[in-house]
Order: structure tokens, then C-alpha cells, then sequence
């Protein structure tokens, strides 16, 4: 066992973190609160969130064969000094479906030889609690379907209690989904299709049962609306069950701290970087004012990994391992290929950055294309998250940087997928903007981008088409966060670029920018007058108290930018 404890980063096994005394962040208080709610629970939270390890330590609490060692895995935890009676009672049957893979003419195969193998490990496992030919008799059985009913029946008859663990119960079937449309995803879920028809065989043959996935699709279609499992994810209690909140990391922070793994390093200017980065998810109404909001765990344990390694910050910020879950998520929001009624839905998001919905708990996949059910698939892939509460609705937010870069690439890759966008030139205006304060160069470029991309304009139109175009192109000045709609003083600024100072300390210099949007046929007095408002708006966002705060040592500069048609008028600084 390590002296100092390791952060774990890139391990799932929870027995494996405990045994070479790694550092882990403490959910076991959970256990009990999740024995009282149900006896079949069904939990959805983003990939990357901590759900395999704590799938993992769930395993090693209540399997059977782990009964004696029980004080050995959990020292130091909380559920060591509280254990529940259920503890060590059962034989556990643990499935991962992401581990199952190809295309839909071997799907079913694989799915089969995959539980076979997972089957065939669980008699060997629990061999001493049956008869001498368990084990042999088991492999005989050739389809998974009869070695599960088999188990169960030699369950039932010994009195064994069973527990069902589903790590990615939806992987492979939103892959089927996204990839070969909802026809065929459809035929496995519904009626006699092979995914359905094992899911048939759980309720009945387990004592308890948990499910965690990515998506409420899989499961309403599987299921017939979740009558197999009591759906917590959007339950307060468990808000916070996955993820870590802001003292699980300055804990972290603090333990590498004492043992000289982050010397130099300042508490308050790590957790500062990581929260733009990483924080800000709440997956519960009723906890939006109460609970702290949740970090990605993985995101975290990537940053003070590479932190503790070089002593630096790091570069991409964002962990390149998630590129393709990302991927993922960009094929599961074009299925059957993404109408102009989703688009126009990412559009909002990517160039407000929240947006106004009920979440909807479950959903079948031919409903996809219903407004509310896309923003709630959104909010599900921690694409969104719960920002407020408006009246019955609530309002859903681009929780942070990470997520909002890939709403930016969705963006970009849409506008060059109508037709290629010159971005040739930005780095060097941008460049002068950082460091030397010419921002007139980087408008006058933007606007004469904008003016000459005549097919993308098509994409949207007015207001919202220039606010999309400038995001866009914002996203890729690499040393500011082009954060839209940032609140400051009461008010929302149009874009705020915020200075990475962590990563650029060379930047010296801040914006404010407003963008006026006028029909072509705007009246000079409209024209006036509208401009006349945006340097009262933009005056009063600089006044906000926050804004010196973010800014920084350097130096702020307001600028309003008025768009006549697709003309840019003027863009002065105020």
C-alpha cells in the first residue's frame, strides 16, 4: 500500500483503489439512503461523472464473498462505522454494455457471448454456495436467456438473494440508435427484440437491482415507462451522489498539499481555474438554491493530475479522452439527421447559453424530435444543466467551459458545412486585441467575415444569426473565455471576454462587447437611437462590481458593434 495516497486517475475498480490506498472521495453515506428509497432504482448521470467506480464499490459492499472482508475495503470510509444489514448479503451479478460492440447484423451474438462469459464468471464465483456441478452445468447452458432462468431457479431453491448491477445499460443501443437510425433501434427494444426480451427476465429473479446510464431512452422503451425501477436521478437526495462538490475538491487540494505533491500551489487559484472548467451541475429542482454545485470528478482528477506531474496547468483544459463521448453526443442529437427545429434549438443554446424547458424524466426515441424531450436528451448528456426555475419551467444552462467549447465546435462545424468560413487571419488580430490593445483590427475582420459569408447568414436570421456567427468565431481567440449572455450589474452583456491569465499571463487587455442588430431598412433615428441605448447598457455592465474581479490586472475595454442588414455600421470603443 502507497504512504501517500494516489489520485486515481484512469481506475474504475473501487477494491483496487482501496487496496493500493489511493485517494477517494467518500459516497458511501449513499448505501443507506438508497436501500430505503427502492428495491429496483434506475439512476442517469453524464459519462464521466464517477458512475463505474461507484458501481464498483457497490459491488465489493454487497457481495457475499466480500462479507468478512468488510472492514478491510472500507476503512476510513463512512459506511465502515455505519454499516446496513443488507451488507455482505448477496451474490451480485455485474454487466457492462459498453463492452459490447459491432454492427447490428452481430449485435445480438455479441450481446449473448457477452452475458454468457459474465454468466459463466458468476457460477465460478459463487460456486461454493451450490451444488458440485453448478459451475459445469451452467457452461452447458448455451443461450444466456436459460442461464439466467437456470440461476434463478437454483437461487430461488437454495434461498440465495441476488442483486443485478447495469454499468452503461444504454451504450450499445444509442450506438444502434445514432448510428443506424430508430427503424432498427426499435426492433431491439420493442416487442420480441433480444434487449428487451432479457429485460423481461430481471424483476422477477433479483432481490434488488441497479441501472445507471447516460439516457432515459433505452430504459422507457425497454421497460414500457420504468415499470421495472424507480427512477432517482432527478430526486434531490441524490443530487449529489456522483461528482464532487467544492469541498470534495479543495479536500484533494488540501491533502496533496500537506504531503508535497502541489507545493506552491494556492488553493484558492486552483479551485479559481478548475471552475470555470468543470463545475456547475445540479441535477434536482429542489436542490438548485440549496445543494453546492457538482464538479466533473473526472475532469478534476485529469487537472491535478497533469498539475501535480509538471507543475503546470493543463493544455487543452479540457481531457482529450472526452472527444469522443462528445462524438457520441453530436451522433445521438442527428438522428435521421437533425431537422431545422433541433438545429435552431442548439442554436439557441450555443448563442444565449441557457435555454427555457420542463424536463421530461422519460421519453421513447421516436419522440426525440418534441422540443422538450430534446433539451431534456441535452440535459441528460450534461449538455445542460438546471441554472434556475422559472415558474413551472426551469431554466437550463451550458454549465461551463468544457461543455460550451463543444457546443462552439457544433456551431463552427455547421457553418463550414454550408460553406467555408476564412479563419486564416484570426489568430494574428486577435493576437493584438490580447496583447496590445488594438481590438479595431479583430471587429473589422469579424465584420467583414460576416459580411462576405453570404450562404452561412442564410442559417439564421437577424439578430440571432449575427450573435451565433460572432460566437463562432469568438471561440477560437485562445486567450479568453467568450462567455454570451454573462450577467453583470442586472443585466446580460452580449459577450464578455474574459482574460485565461492561468494559461496566458501575457494578456493585457479585456472586452465588454455589445452587438446591435438593425433591419436593412432602418431609419436613421432608429439607428441613433439604438446605439444611443447600448452605451447606456454597456456602461452600466462595466460598473458591476464582478467585473473588476474577472478582469483582473488588465486593462477593460467596451466596445458596441451595430450591424445594419449583414453591413456593419460602425464598431466604436465607449
Amino acid at each position: 500500500m502507497n504512504t501517500i495516497r494516489l489520485l486515481p486517475y484512469g481506475i474504475s475498480d473501487f477494491k483496487q483503489i482501496q487496496r493500493e490506498g489511493n485517494y477517494i472521495v467518500d459516497k458511501t453515506m449513499y448505501i443507506s439512503r438508497m436501500e430505503k428509497t427502492d428495491h429496483f432504482i434506475f439512476l442517469i448521470r453524464p459519462r464521466r461523472f464517477g458512475k463505474s467506480v461507484f458501481l464498483s464499490m457497490l459491488r465489493a459492499y454487497y457481495d457475499i464473498n466480500e462479507r468478512d472482508r468488510f472492514q478491510e475495503l472500507f476503512k476510513g470510509l463512512w459506511i465502515a462505522d455505519h454499516p446496513t444489514p443488507e451488507q455482505g448479503q448477496f451474490q451480485v451479478m455485474y454487466f457492462d454494455y459498453s463492452r459490447i460492440g459491432g454492427n447490428t447484423a452481430v449485435l445480438e451474438k455479441n450481446f449473448d457471448e457477452y452475458c454468457n462469459i459474465e454468466l459463466d464468471a458468476f457460477a465460478q464465483q459463487y460456486a461454493r454456495f451450490y451444488a458440485p456441478d453448478f459451475v459445469e452445468s451452467v457452461k452447458k447452458i448455451t443461450t444466456a436467456r436459460m442461464k439466467l432462468n437456470y440461476i434463478n431457479t437454483q437461487a430461488k431453491i437454495l434461498g440465495h438473494k441476488l442483486y443485478l448491477i447495469i454499468d452503461e445499460y444504454d451504450n450499445f443501443t444509442n450506438t444502434v440508435l445514432n448510428e443506424e437510425g430508430e427503424a432498427i433501434y426499435h426492433a431491439l427494444t420493442h416487442a420480441n427484440g433480444f434487449y428487451r426480451d432479457i429485460f423481461k427476465l430481471f424483476k422477477g429473479m433479483f432481490a434488488r437491482i441497479l441501472m445507471m446510464g447516460v439516457s432515459p431512452v433505452t430504459m422507457d422503451d425497454v421497460t414500457s415507462g420504468f415499470n421495472i425501477a424507480s427512477n432517482i436521478s432527478l430526486r434531490p437526495e441524490f443530487n449529489m451522489m456522483l461528482g464532487f462538490s467544492e469541498e470534495d475538491v479543495r479536500g484533494m487540494i488540501r491533502y496533496y498539499q500537506s504531503v508535497g505533491m502541489l507545493d506552491g500551489k494556492d488553493e484558492e487559484a486552483l479551485i479559481e481555474e478548475m471552475k470555470p472548467w468543470y463545475n456547475n451541475y445540479c441535477f434536482s429542482r429542489k436542490s438548485v438554491d440549496t445543494d453546492p454545485k457538482m464538479f466533473n470528478c473526472d475532469m478534476v482528477l485529469y487537472y491535478l493530475n497533469r498539475v501535480m506531474q509538471t507543475g503546470e496547468s493543463p493544455s487543452p483544459m479540457i481531457d482529450p479522452n472526452t472527444r469522443t463521448d462528445y462524438a457520441k453526443m453530436r451522433k445521438l442529437i442527428q438522428i435521421d439527421a437533425l431537422d431545422n427545429y433541433r438545429r435552431n434549438i442548439i442554436h439557441e443554446v450555443t448563442e444565449k447559453g441557457f435555454i427555457v424547458a420542463e424536463l421530461k424524466e422519460s421519453f421513447d426515441a421516436s419522440r426525440l424530435i418534441d422540443r422538450e424531450n430534446f433539451i431534456s436528451l441535452l440535459f441528460y448528456y450534461g449538455m445542460l444543466t438546471i441554472g434556475g426555475i422559472r415558474g413551472a419551467r426551469l431554466r437550463l444552462i451550458i454549465p461551463n467551459n468544457n461543455v460550451r467549447l463543444q457546443y462552439y465546435d457544433w456551431l463552427l462545424r455547421e457553418y463550414d458545412r454550408i460553406a467555408h468560413v476564412d479563419v486564416s487571419q484570426l489568430q494574428e488580430v486577435f493576437d493584438r486585441a490580447a496583447l496590445d490593445g488594438e481590438w479595431r483590427p479583430m471587429m473589422e475582420h469579424l465584420g467583414k467575415t460576416y459580411e462576405d459569408s453570404s450562404s452561412v447568414r442564410q442559417l439564421m436570421e437577424g439578430e440571432r444569426n449575427l450573435q451565433g456567427f460572432m460566437t463562432a468565431m469568438l471561440s477560437l481567440n485562445p486567450y479568453y473565455l467568450a462567455a454570451p449572455e454573462m450577467e453583470m450589474n442586472h443585466g446580460y452583456c452580449d459577450f464578455f471576454l474574459m482574460p485565461d491569465l492561468n494559461r496566458y499571463p501575457m494578456v493585457r487587455h479585456s472586452y465588454i462587447l455589445e452587438l446591435k442588430y438593425l433591419k436593412a431598412d432602418a431609419t436613421e433615428a432608429e439607428v441613433e437611437r439604438q446605439w444611443t441605448e447600448a452605451v447606456e447598457q454597456i456602461r452600466g455592465y462595466a460598473e458591476g462590481p464582478r467585473v473588476r474581479q474577472l478582469i483582473r490586472d488588465t486593462q477593460l475595454h467596451l466596445i458596441i458593434m451595430q450591424v445594419k442588414g449583414f453591413e456593419m455600421l460602425r464598431a466604436e470603443k465607449i
